[in-house]
């Protein structure tokens, strides 16, 4: 059976938040013990969440306000309050990375899921696996909350735009597609916040993606109860942040110079779906500065998401970012200056000392004024007090009873390996050699420095995981006569002392494998690359070896980052190509499954493969837009004009697909939709003249949504799952319009010879309108382009 079709483990995953039987080993510290609990308002339940932070704020001194403005938060033992750690990491799975998570110490749990890096994740396209991800982390780290391992604020997901292929962090992305991070952070928010564990009806079923699901009825608009919390997730790193250290360049004092278009359709729409729709209870704002002013201290961009987009939430500095302000960018005049220009422009809470420090001196020196400390206070204390720190014992909660057994279970773990699986991408597989037939093959070679690492699998901000396995040990299960060459001394392959050995095992073999690209010295935090090939003489060992084999060989490759393998695409020795990103501690087996055909392959990639010749672009221009005066190509699927390795949604099966629109609808009238003071406006461009509206002028966006319904029929003789992706092109020639833009997608189940409908929903206020220079988006009039395969299909967009 294909393994897309093994829905029984999401029935059991949800088996798995059942209260566990073991008793936590140690406790959490929390506020409200008796005989405080009966003595403060602010410990009683039965009042709102605002007037119990006022009461809270109310008993507090100065001093004691001030201690409470960093990561790592004061107790104040007159009132029964134990000091708290704000800072853990959950981007796939509880991560050692911030001092609130503590595997080592003694603690009963030294180990948690490890998931696929968020790249890989993001390259499954689906919804509902990204929702049980963030749902099952969130049982693992609420388990250890109630042992004393972990918080209860967690600084995940970072949907930044993974703009420039060199970024060392675009690893932790879901990708360079707005629509795509857009859509990952709304699930995994929901998933980690609660959404399993809201009141309601629960509903089980095995959904079109090939995962059963169970999950909660949420209402007809599809929202969750934002009041209570199960743990907090933050939307990071706002904004325009995906420079690490280039040449001269560091993200701490890196000015990203963005136009008001960029910002409106590509950099700021993530955040705005992680806040409205997510509904994140905290945002954190970045280092670097956003045309001239640092981020965390543009009130516009910190005070937009209270305002218009409905947060209920705290903001947070990245670790140190207040500091930056003066130190720096030398933006402010003194740390007191910078310490209250963030506070003022709508910073809660500055990871690390800096504000400590100098809080108390700029108030003494009238810079900041305590109601600016209350207002972050009121912010901060609002979150605690909805993850219900300030309703007494924990382990007598709503979650009291999640506990070890809770973490590292079997559903968990299964969770991993189908995200590997649906992650990894088949990008090459000439003459079908893939599957292989593992009664077919006598001996195989795996060759490669990565091959035998299962550490290196995991990608950044990760922790300990449950069972760690190496390339190697997933494939020898397969075929017990597997010999294995390092190739090179390690990923960085500056020597080829190693290359004589590699060739000596591949002609020996009856097959071979080899293990090529990034790790963590490649591409990580505070270090981005200057190339996009494969490292020191790995390209030569690759060629190397498959002049030797027997057989064209498999080349499979990690890493975050997009690679130019443009030589390993174009030759024939080199028959398969398989990207496996960083695919976490089930990684070894998902390969070796899709290796030998007891899964067929369904991830696409989420982000373009550039040529190496990418390099001389500067990768401080954050113009996503192509610029032919200056040579310029722009960025993305969306905007690039040059050559590519492989593109944005690339991917293969071992079965083929072909694609049936059965309706959508060929005209859409505005009439009935717009405000009385709306009017159709025109502009001149390449002596052309276009009609459009301005889409803040349509009243009833929703009435002008629709449903195309698609018919997918595998044509090939293999069950599989398979991405649907539709997208959209303006009419005619709109100056700074995408050359195309992902409206929707959805991953399907399919079976062999047969057909499966689905529909996906087009809402052309969002999907069919584009953003001018000022950045206000604006709907063309006349014939939109909807895209899917090869497929084209005509929507007039009308006034009548």
């Amino acid at each position: 059976m294909v393994a897309n079709g093994r829905c029984l483990f999401f029935l059991l995953l949800f088996l798995s938040l059942s209260p566990s039987n073991s008793k936590p080993v140690a406790n959490p510290q929390f506020p409200c013990k008796p005989p405080t609990h009966n003595t403060y308002s602010f410990c009683n339940k039965s009042l709102t969440i605002t007037r119990r932070a006022q009461s809270l704020i109310s008993h507090l001194t100065l001093q004691e306000k001030i201690q409470q403005l960093s990561d790592n938060a004061s107790g104040i033992p007159r009132l029964g309050i134990p000091h708290y750690e704000w800072w853990s990491e959950s981007l796939h799975g509880i991560s050692i990375n911030g001092p609130g998570v503590s595997f080592k110490n003694g603690g009963p749990v030294t180990s948690a899921t490890g998931f696929p890096q968020v790249i890989v994740s993001a390259a499954s396209f689906n919804r509902t696996l990204w929702f049980l991800i963030g749902s099952a982390i969130a049982i693992e780290a609420r388990a250890m909350y109630n042992v004393g391992q972990a918080g209860l604020t967690f600084w995940a997901p970072n949907i930044n735009i993974f703009r420039d292929p060199r970024w060392g962090r675009g690893q932790e992305t879901p990708g360079e597609d707005p629509m795509v991070a857009s859509a990952y952070a709304i699930e995994f928010v929901k998933g980690f916040q609660g959404g399993h564990w809201k009141n309601g009806t629960e509903t089980e079923s095995t959904g079109r993606h090939g995962i059963g699901q169970k999950r909660v009825l949420l209402g007809e608009d599809g929202e969750i109860n934002d009041d209570k919390l199960m743990l907090s997730a933050c939307c990071k790193h706002s904004t325009a942040y995906d420079l690490e250290k280039w040449g001269n360049f560091s993200r701490y004092s890196f000015n990203a110079v963005v136009t008001e278009q960029d910002m409106e359709d590509t950099y700021q729409p993530p955040f705005r779906s992680c806040i409205q729709k997510g509904k994140a209870s905290c945002l954190m704002c970045s280092y670097n500065e956003v045309n001239g002013v640092p981020a965390c201290a543009r009130e516009d961009l910190l005070q937009k998401p209270r305002t218009e987009w409905g947060f209920k939430g705290y903001i947070t500095s990245d670790c140190d970012a207040v500091a930056t302000i003066f130190e720096y960018q030398n933006y402010s005049k003194s740390p007191e200056d910078a310490v209250a220009i963030a506070l003022k422009a709508g910073m809660d809470i500055n990871c690390g000392t800096y504000v400590l420090r100098n809080a108390q001196s700029a108030v003494e020196k009238g810079k900041l004024q305590e109601e600016d400390i209350d207002r972050a206070l009121h912010n901060l204390f609002s979150v605690q007090l909805r993850l219900g720190l300030f309703d007494g014992d924990p382990r007598k909660g709503q979650f009291g009873k999640l506990g070890p057994k809770n973490v590292c279970t079997k559903e968990h773990k299964t969770l991993a390996l189908e995200a590997a699986r649906q992650g990894i991408v088949l990008l090459k597989n000439d003459k079908k050699l893939l599957p292989l037939n593992k009664k077919a093959v006598s001996s195989l070679a795996i060759i490669g420095p990565l091959a035998n690492m299962a550490n290196s699998l995991g990608g950044d901000y990760t922790g300990y995981p449950c069972d760690p396995q190496s390339l190697f040990e997933g494939l020898k299960a397969y075929v017990k006569k597997t010999s294995y060459a390092i190739g090179c001394l390690d990923v960085a392959c500056v020597s080829d002392t190693q290359f004589h050995k590699a060739i000596i095992v591949a002609k020996r073999a009856d097959f071979v494998i080899i293990v090529a690209g990034l790790d963590l010295s490649q591409e990580t935090e505070e270090h981005d690359r200057v190339s996009l090939l494969l490292p020191g003489k790995q390209m030569s060992l690759v060629s190397s070896v498959a002049a030797a084999s027997k057989k064209p060989v498999i080349l499979v490759l990690t890493g975050g980052g997009p690679l130019d393998v443009s030589f390993a695409k174009g030759d024939p020795r080199i028959a398969s190509i398989l990207w496996i990103g960083y695919p976490g501690e089930a990684g070894a087996k998902a390969l070796a499954e899709i290796i030998f055909g007891e899964y067929n392959p369904g991830g696409r990639l989420p982000m373009t493969w550039y040529p190496e010749s990418f390099t001389e672009v500067s990768m401080t221009d954050m113009n996503m837009r192509p610029n032919p005066s200056r040579g310029y190509p722009g960025r993305t699927y969306r905007f690039y004009t040059g050559n590519r390795v492989y593109g944005f949604g690339g991917g293969l099966s071992y079965t083929n697909f072909t694609y049936k629109i059965l309706s959508a609808p060929s005209k859409l009238s505005l009439s009935g939709s717009l405000s009385s003071n709306s009017r159709k406006r025109t502009l001149q461009q390449g002596g052309e003249r276009l009609s459009y509206i301005n889409v803040n002028e349509i009243t009833s966006c929703d009435s002008l949504r629709f449903y195309m319904q698609i018919l997918v029929e595998n044509v090939g003789n293999m069950d599989g799952g398979h991405v649907v992706m539709l997208f959209s092109r303006v009419p005619t020639v709109f100056r700074g319009a995408p050359e195309k833009q992902l409206v929707g997608f959805d991953r399907v189940h399919t079976i062999s010879h047969r057909s499966t409908e689905m529909s996906i929903l087009v809402d052309p206020c969002e999907h069919l309108s584009v953003a001018n220079e000022q950045g206000k988006k604006i709907m063309l009039l006349g014939g939109h382009v909807l895209m899917l395969g090869d497929l084209e299909h005509f929507v007039t967009i009308q006034i009548y």
